[in-house]
């Protein structure tokens, strides 16, 4: 049996605990084997400005999933043309791993969007969505009601944010109930978000 891989994207620009909640939850709760914590290197829906470097938010992942066997990180995208679609990593992903079954995992409040994507029919013709639940607004397209290529999973909602870490360092606040050890660690040590 090939194994299924659930594809977590995100700048985690910190990953933090709550990102680890979702990956270790959805992985424990489904059919899926492993989570890869795909780090994107540039949204193009996202200034770039507030980002850390690549090589910073991929270290902080690893720091962060190095104790769960079933989370590994990827910088599989930092390797493809910039900007990048979720169709064209899932592609290439398909083609160099012939041996796995890659998934999409996404909020809720993506979902809402989803029609917007690029090629996201091709992506439901040939893959399917995992969906956490999300606090936000809007509504779901009746397309996607009830889909059989989109399962919903019924994991805690977690509301920390990387922009509320990102704005508490820069206030002086402590965050570090909302990061792994080793991860506030690195980003205290290389005194990140501090201005």
């Amino acid at each position: 049996m090939n194994k299924k891989i659930g594809l977590y994207f995100g700048t985690f620009n910190p990953i933090h605990v709550g990102h680890l909640i979702i990956a270790n939850h959805m992985v424990e709760n489904s059919d899926l084997d492993e989570i890869w914590m795909m780090v994107t290197p540039h949204n193009p829906f996202k200034k770039k400005s507030s980002l850390l470097d690549n090589h910073h938010r991929l270290e902080m992942v690893y720091l962060a999933t190095q104790e769960y066997d079933k989370i590994k990180p990827s910088d599989f995208e930092f390797k493809l043309p910039q900007p990048n679609y979720t169709i064209n990593t899932l592609t290439q992903l398909s083609e160099k791993y012939p041996d796995k079954t890659f998934n999409l995992i996404m909020g809720e409040d993506n979902l809402k969007s989803f029609h917007k994507w690029k090629n996201y029919e091709a992506i439901l013709d040939d893959y399917h969505v995992y969906v956490y639940p999300r606090i936000s607004e809007g509504v779901i397209e009746t397309q996607f009601d009830n889909h059989q290529k989109i399962h919903p999973v019924k994991a805690p909602i977690v509301e920390i944010s990387s922009t509320m870490i990102r704005n508490g360092v820069k206030e002086g606040k402590s965050v570090r109930p909302m990061l792994s050890n080793a991860v506030w660690k690195y980003v205290d040590d290389m005194s990140f978000y501090r201005k």
